[in-house]
C-alpha cells in the first residue's frame, strides 16, 4: 500500500499556495520597488563599501556607535541616512525619518 498524501491535504496545500504566495511575492516587489526608487533619489552609501570608502565620499559622521554583536555591527549616523557596517563593510543604508 502507498503511503502518499492524502487528498484532503493536497487540495488544504493547494489553496495555500494559491492564496497565500501570490501576497508574499507581492510585498517582495513591493518592498524592492521601493528601495530602488529611494536609491534613485538619494545618494548613499551602497552594500559591500569599505568603511574608508564611505569616509572619503560623504566626510565624517554626525555620530558613530560602537560595534556590537557577533558579527560586530556598527552604526554611522549622518544627516539624512543611517550606515549599517558588518565589520569594515556597508550592510545597509537607510534614509532617516527624522
Amino acid at each position: 500500500m502507498s503511503q502518499g498524501v492524502s487528498p484532503r491535504l493536497s487540495l488544504t496545500l493547494f489553496l495555500l499556495l494559491l492564496f497565500v504566495a501570490p501576497g508574499i511575492h507581492a510585498d517582495r516587489l513591493l518592498i524592492e520597488a521601493v528601495e530602488e526608487a529611494e536609491a534613485s533619489t538619494t545618494d548613499r552609501p551602497r552594500h559591500g563599501q569599505t568603511m574608508d570608502q564611505v569616509r572619503s565620499r560623504f566626510g565624517e559622521p554626525e555620530r558613530r556607535v560602537e560595534p556590537v554583536g557577533e558579527p560586530p555591527i556598527a552604526r554611522w549616523e549622518y544627516a539624512g541616512f543611517t550606515v549599517y557596517f558588518e565589520h569594515d563593510r556597508v550592510l545597509r543604508a537607510v534614509m532617516r525619518r527624522d
